[in-house]
């Protein structure tokens, strides 16, 4: 069973910095495409950027210039640094995997709590 365990939320006053971390395990296959989602109290759930294996990245405009989403393949590990934070950052951060192999399925992570004070 395929599990994502997130780490690096927390808060952290606006202007600050985190790092996000996603590790995927109870696997050898590779995930696709992975992903950090993010919902806010009250707001439905957001797509903040995604990552193929490949390399190739989709990241929101609200996130554009300040975050940055990288990947170890090696880990199927996916990371999150996010710069320069907002408090209309603060959100739950969801971590999504897709894994083609063996079963077409996603994954998501339990989640993590980033807080910005203002």
């Amino acid at each position: 069973q395929v599990q994502l365990v997130e780490s690096g939320g927390g808060l952290v006053q606006a202007g600050g910095s985190l790092r996000l971390s996603c590790a995927a395990s109870g696997t050898s296959f590779s995930a696709n495409a992975m992903g950090w989602y993010r919902q806010a109290l009250g707001k439905q759930r957001e797509l903040v950027a995604t990552i193929t294996n490949g390399g190739s990245t989709n990241i929101a405009d609200s996130a554009k210039g300040r975050f940055t989403i990288s990947r170890d393949n090696a880990r199927n590990t996916v990371y999150l640094q996010m710069n320069s934070l907002k408090p209309e950052d603060t959100a739950t951060y969801y971590c999504h995997a897709y894994f083609p192999w063996p079963l077409s399925q996603n994954y998501w992570g339990q989640g993590t709590q980033v807080t910005v004070s203002s």
